[in-house]
């Protein structure tokens, strides 16, 4: 649709529904159409003048009801928005239309022992908020959980703080179903349980409006925050690697920093040295005697210490130099520096580690967060920071890690297939095909739909519950 059909169809929609919460002075529509996608110059320049027409910030399932019929009867695109903190356009509306504000969808549905179930526009830290003092809290959440909102982890999270333990968030068992509205003249309001949700999982909200996720929780412990500091590179990773592979240590987030990324922790400078490495840890309390133990093991030294309660009191967790705050942080010192998204080889990942720090040396400086895959192995991810030269390069160095047998997992493209799932899913197509005939979903994200003709769609993908 061109952008004077988009505008026509626009204004008849706003005409008809004029008690919606608007948005439609161009500076802000423009500014709520961003997320972090500019950690990739790749995607900053792909994705510059692409915008919303408008937002609208529903506050009530009837309100998203009335809007969705609209835009179906008029065929304009619709994109959800939640607290725009992730890092690869998912947001970012490729054809205009309206991008949905999913804010006003804040609440808590229901607690019980172990579960919650909570709508998709809440941020994560209001949900511990309340489920702490009941004696649970999220197994998975990102560094980002204070300003990042239940659905949008949901459409575009994967591991995270708590998948030492748990897995990704999409690990069986973490997920226990979600309330989904259909993208259709008359929408209809659908529960689809695990394991079939998890085809709406971190599939950008391109085949389904998600207004509710159930979860799985953990019990809550008394956590204490660590970063301690390695003269050796080498020394830091063993520590780190004996950490996580302590089943007796009770631990929420484990990640490894080469040196200079410390550096760029600007509030923390003053705590070690500008050339030392660092291992961020997150341990219970009743564990953390052991520390000292592996810390004289691999010649280390403790240089911040701080409780999860003192670090909430003072908005100041170590966890949100962690995931991809780590980039964040070090593009405020240095505005050439991008990422990667590796996945390396659970069975020999330590010397995959090794051999690409000295493989690679300061052009690509090692940032690895510590994990459990699917399958309950202990393995490794890395989010390494990368000195851009050229786009060519960049995909070289890519290409590089793929031939010593390191999964990319590419941040510098802006469709699912691309990127995380790294192929045409035809039960993810299905449900676009089920929940979104028209295509409306944030089109242009999901490749699969322009070629679905090509595949054998299943007609009925989840078990559905009216």
């Amino acid at each position: 649709m061109h952008s004077e059909q988009r505008q026509h169809a626009l204004a008849l929609i706003q005409q008809a529904l004029p008690d919606l919460d608007w948005t439609l002075q161009a500076n802000k529509v423009k500014r709520l159409s961003r997320d972090f996608h500019w950690f990739s110059p790749v995607l900053k320049q792909q994705l510059e003048d692409k915008q919303a027409d408008a937002v609208v910030r529903p506050r009530s399932e009837e309100e998203l009801i009335l809007l969705v019929k609209a835009c179906v009867r008029h065929r304009l695109p619709l994109i959800l928005r939640g607290g725009a903190t992730g890092n690869y356009g998912q947001l970012v509306p490729l054809e205009g239309g309206i991008l949905v504000d999913m804010t006003g969808f804040n609440q808590v549905c229901e607690m019980a022992d172990g579960v919650v179930r909570a709508q998709a526009g809440i941020r994560l830290a209001e949900i511990e908020t309340l489920t702490r003092p009941a004696g649970w809290e999220l197994r998975c959440m990102p560094s980002t959980y204070r300003l990042a909102s239940l659905g949008g982890l949901y459409g575009g999270g994967f591991g995270c703080i708590g998948s030492i333990n748990y897995g990704p968030l999409g690990a069986p068992g973490n997920v226990l179903s979600v309330k989904v509205m259909t993208m259709e003249a008359e929408p209809r309001i659908l529960h689809v349980p695990a394991p079939q949700a998890l085809l709406l999982h971190h599939a950008y909200g391109s085949n389904g409006i998600v207004l509710e996720v159930e979860l799985a929780l953990a019990p809550v412990h008394q956590w204490i925050e660590r970063l301690d500091v390695f003269d050796d590179f080498t020394d830091a990773l063993d520590y780190a690697n004996a950490f996580a592979r302590s089943p007796g240590l009770v631990k929420r987030q484990l990640a490894l920093f080469a040196a200079p990324i410390p550096s760029y922790f600007s509030h923390l400078n003053g705590h070690y040295r500008a050339s030392q490495h660092a291992v961020i840890s997150v341990i219970a309390q009743e564990s953390e005697g052991f520390c000292a133990h592996l810390l004289e093991k691999y010649r280390g030294h403790s240089a911040v210490r701080q409780s999860a309660a003192e670090a909430r009191e003072a908005n100041a967790s170590l966890m949100e130099y962690c995931w991809n705050h780590t980039t964040l942080h070090a593009l405020k010192i240095d505005s050439t520096l991008t990422y990667l998204q590796t996945a390396f080889n659970y069975s020999n990942y330590r010397q995959q580690i090794i051999d690409m720090a000295n493989l690679f040396g300061d052009e690509v400086i090692s940032h690895i967060e510590f994990l459990r895959d699917n399958d309950g192995n202990i393995t490794a991810s890395g989010l390494q920071l990368v000195r851009y030269s050229t786009e060519e390069r960049l995909n070289e160095i890519m290409t590089i890690f793929r031939d010593n047998d390191v999964k990319i997992n590419n941040p510098h493209v802006y469709q699912i297939e691309d990127g995380k799932q790294g192929e045409i899913k035809p039960d993810v197509v299905s449900v676009k095909n089920c929940l979104d005939p028209n295509g409306l979903l944030n089109p242009g994200k999901l490749r699969g739909w322009d070629v679905r003709d090509t595949m054998t769609l299943d007609n009925n993908p989840l078990l559905l519950t009216e």
